[in-house]
């Protein structure tokens, strides 16, 4: 049966002209100023603050969230939300404490930190880390991810390869406009996801109400949700006790509890949007004022992410619970989580398909235009600037950017032709975290300390790097085998395999918190204050009162919502 109706493909074409050629409108509008390496990479001073919080939000929203988290409110409900609802607290830590460091230093790539902060090795270390990670790992798990599910979404078939050329080519197009391109064209694909998202649920929670026999309204179907599935509302997953189910345990594993809070959950968040190129690139072309701003902005728009990719799972999972969906079990007689979103777009009446479409599309699109030009940063400022050609001109570096851009995109079109990595086998998040969870702690470590302490040593950050990845690996994998599934630092849980595994954010927590000690044990042996140390000003810190009204806003949402769904 045909998908689309005609109305859809409108829709999608009309999206697509309008963000291409709003991003070719930019373009020559400022091509006579692109003629710097920083101006094409970081859009040096011409980003306003709404157009980096946009692009913040565009660049990390992809097919990633929209069926992993999805999936993940179809298990365990809206406790996985939290991950977006701190990232907004995460935000305003960025804003106010870490940007600051990064301007005044004129930071412009996260390896450039590394090296003027500690040395030389730490820096091209971590800059071939984050190459490899950007192509082999994000690019193609958005490649993979985003052909999946907009393959499914046009019906399945021999579609999943064109998709993913045209996804491919779609993001290139963009990038190759640079970061100012990517930042202003991320506006309309922010808006874009936003309405395709809030259609989406609009018709998940009315076809929860119209099920129950409350007619199509949406506050009825929420509050439906709510009555029937009152566990999916609870902000905290509960420990475990003696009788617990398996069911019980796993959500635990995924989300533990108030551990999380203390642990894992920070220094996810805090790394991601502190400690990485691919997010504070858009904010360092800015002056503080506009980066603090755009940030924050970001961070409030991230506190609605959650409605757009999460309720449409708890609606599915309410629906399949009651009979419905019965069509979108797997052949094992089992509904599957991720296709919670899916399942629900197939609902969509015509013309909203091709919205849905054009916002997943959206997502994905910037997801990749993002990577690829940090992927181009990285390599031209901090590789082929310092070591292949260190009299490159500035014209030569954004030729240099433009094709690092294109080689990247191609290989991992390459990689996930035929799915080389395993992506499917593993799960797209499941194979996003595999990578670089295991050194979260230590990059994290390194960077904390890096800025807030000036004691820090560059061979303390060396061994936090080495210690952060070591201990991770152990208390995942086998922290239990030596120490037992109950200590005071842990208590380890039967998995759904039958095997103990200690909840992965605690094992992050752990790690961290070890690492942080032996980074600060090196760093005592050195000098009272580290040559290389920056120079912190208390006046960095202080914050104008329209940035005072944005955080207070945002925390009181914050506490809004623990307090009604706790």
């Amino acid at each position: 049966m045909e998908k689309f109706a005609t109305v859809d493909y409108i829709i999608f074409v009309i999206y697509f002209f309008v963000v291409a050629g709003y991003g070719y409108w930019i373009y020559r509008k400022k091509t006579a100023a692109q003629n710097t390496s920083k101006d094409y990479f970081l859009a040096e001073g011409s980003l306003t603050w709404w157009a980096i919080g946009a692009s913040l939000i565009a660049s990390n929203i992809s097919a990633e969230q929209f069926i992993g988290m999805s999936g993940n409110g179809f298990e365990v409900g809206i406790a996985v939300a939290a991950y977006e609802i701190i990232a907004a607290v995460a935000l305003i830590i960025v804003a106010v404490w870490f940007i600051p460091v990064y301007l005044k230093n004129k930071i412009f790539t996260m390896p450039q930190f590394l090296n003027n902060r500690y040395n030389e090795t730490t820096s091209l270390i971590m800059a071939v880390f984050w190459l490899f990670l950007y192509v082999f790992v994000n690019l193609t798990s958005i490649l993979y991810l985003g052909a999946i599910a907009i393959s499914s979404l046009a019906g399945g078939g021999d579609t999943f390869h064109f998709i993913m050329v045209a996804l491919a080519v779609f993001a290139v197009i963009i990038t190759l406009g640079g970061m100012r391109v990517i930042g202003f064209t991320d506006v309309i694909q922010v808006v874009v996801l936003i309405i395709g998202g809030v259609a989406t649920t609009y018709v998940a929670l009315t076809l929860v109400s119209e099920h129950f026999g409350l007619g199509k309204d949406v506050l009825a179907g929420f509050n439906a949700l709510m009555t029937d599935a009152p566990e999916h509302f609870n902000m905290i997953v509960e420990k475990p006790g003696p009788g617990a189910t398996q069911e019980e345990i796993n959500k635990y594993l995924m989300l533990p509890g108030i551990g999380m809070y203390l642990a894992g959950i920070w220094i996810v968040n805090l790394n991601y949007w502190g400690c990485n190129q691919y997010i504070t690139q858009r904010a360092l072309g800015a002056d503080l004022n506009t980066a603090r701003k755009g940030i924050l902005f970001a961070g409030f728009l991230k506190l609605f992410m959650p409605i757009i990719v999460m309720l449409p799972g708890i609606a599915a999972y309410v629906l399949y619970k009651n009979g419905a969906l019965q069509e979108e079990m797997a052949p094992g007689g089992v509904f599957h989580a991720d296709n919670a979103y899916s399942a629900i777009l197939g609902y969509l009446p015509n013309g909203m398909k091709g919205l849905a479409l054009a916002a997943l599309t959206a997502a994905i699109v910037a997801g990749l235009a993002g990577k690829a030009n940090s992927i181009a940063t990285i390599f031209t400022l901090d590789i082929y600037k310092k070591y292949l050609n260190k009299d490159a001109s500035e014209g030569k570096m954004v030729w240099v950017g433009k094709l690092t851009i294109i080689a990247s995109i191609v290989v991992a079109v390459l990689f996930t032709w035929n799915d080389t990595l395993g992506i499917g086998g593993a799960g797209g998040f499941t194979f996003i975290q595999k990578y670089t969870g295991f050194i979260s702690p230590g990059v994290f470590a390194m960077f904390l300390l890096g800025m807030f302490w000036k004691r820090t040593t560059g061979p303390a950050a060396i061994a936090g790097l080495i210690t952060g990845f070591v201990l991770s690996v152990f208390f995942n994998e086998f922290a239990v085998q030596v120490f037992g599934p109950e200590t005071w630092l842990y208590t380890a849980y039967l998995n759904k395999f039958g095997v103990y595994e200690i909840p992965f954010q605690i094992c992050m927590g752990l790690a961290f918190a070890f690492t942080m000690l032996v980074m600060v044990g090196i760093s005592l042996f050195g000098p009272k204050v580290n040559p290389k140390a920056f120079e912190l000003d208390k006046k960095m810190f202080k914050v104008e009162p329209s940035i005072l009204v944005m955080i207070v806003i945002t925390l009181l949402l914050v506490t809004a919502i623990y307090v009604r769904f706790w």
